[in-house]
């Protein structure tokens, strides 16, 4: 062979070898860059145990203590712990609250049964009241009725009758008065044969309390006689004044006004 033939057949001989080498130049390396050997590795493992060694190691649990002891669990526990008293302080306040309204609608209606059962008897008082006058009138407007009547109403026939219902519902000055004059005026009746038939028109009480009262009457009467024997027209208007004696309203007085 000539040179240049061996030239190139050597070149392509140890052609092959080349990437075989190189390919085992990079697997070295990445073995290096993966082993746990690797210098940044190591270093980092060497600083890790360093810091470790340095770190204060931390107080194991003492007598089953738990993560209460935290400082923020403790603050939690706290904060349950206000939040169930707040509830029951709210709860005691509700409680309070109600009795106290129980206690004022209590006292509100003790006072309305006060107020309502004071108002009842007032009210009973001035019914009462009111129906005692409105009886004591009409007592006394009969009795003043009646007396005006009988002192009207006179017969010669039966005047001695006439005379003593008169004095039936007189008394004090009136009655001794009338009774005083009664002998007179029979005799006077008699022997003009007078008869007088009156009637009360209208009665009007002026004043009136518990135990007196005055009263003014219109009357008219027909009064016949021997001097007017188709009889005369009269009218009276009376002032009657009443005392109340032993339970009746009684004529004290009578005068004429008119």
């Amino acid at each position: 062979m000539t040179d240049n033939a061996t030239a190139a057949r050597d070149r392509r001989e140890a052609a092959p070898e080349a990437p075989d080498a190189q390919a085992a130049g990079v697997a070295t390396q990445a073995r290096s860059d993966a082993s746990p050997e690797s210098s940044g590795a190591q270093a980092a493992r060497e600083s890790s145990t360093a810091d470790a060694q340095d770190e204060p190691e931390a107080p194991e649990a003492v007598g089953g203590q738990d993560d209460s002891d935290v400082p923020g669990a403790r603050d939690a526990d706290e904060g349950e712990v206000a939040g169930a008293r707040g509830a029951r302080l709210r709860g005691l306040q509700r409680a309070a609250d109600r009795v106290a309204h129980g206690r004022l609608t209590a006292a509100a209606l003790a006072v309305g049964t006060v107020v309502v059962t004071a108002l009842s008897g007032w009210l009973c008082v001035e019914v009462y009241e009111q129906r005692a006058e409105t009886q004591r009138h009409q007592d006394i407007l009969a009795a003043a009725r009646q007396s005006a009547l009988n002192f009207t109403s006179l017969d010669y026939r039966h005047y001695e009758r006439d005379s003593a219902n008169v004095l039936k519902g007189a008394t004090g000055d009136f009655k001794e008065q009338f009774a005083a004059q009664t002998a007179e005026l029979t005799k006077l009746v008699a022997a003009n044969r007078s008869v007088s038939q009156g009637q009360v028109l209208e009665a009007g009480i002026a004043r009136a309390d518990q135990r007196s009262a005055r009263v003014l009457v219109v009357a008219d009467s027909k009064v016949t006689n021997t001097a007017a024997p188709e009889g005369q027209a009269r009218t009276y208007r009376l002032q009657l004044d009443l005392v109340l004696e032993g339970g009746r309203w009684l004529t004290s007085n009578v005068e004429f006004v008119g």
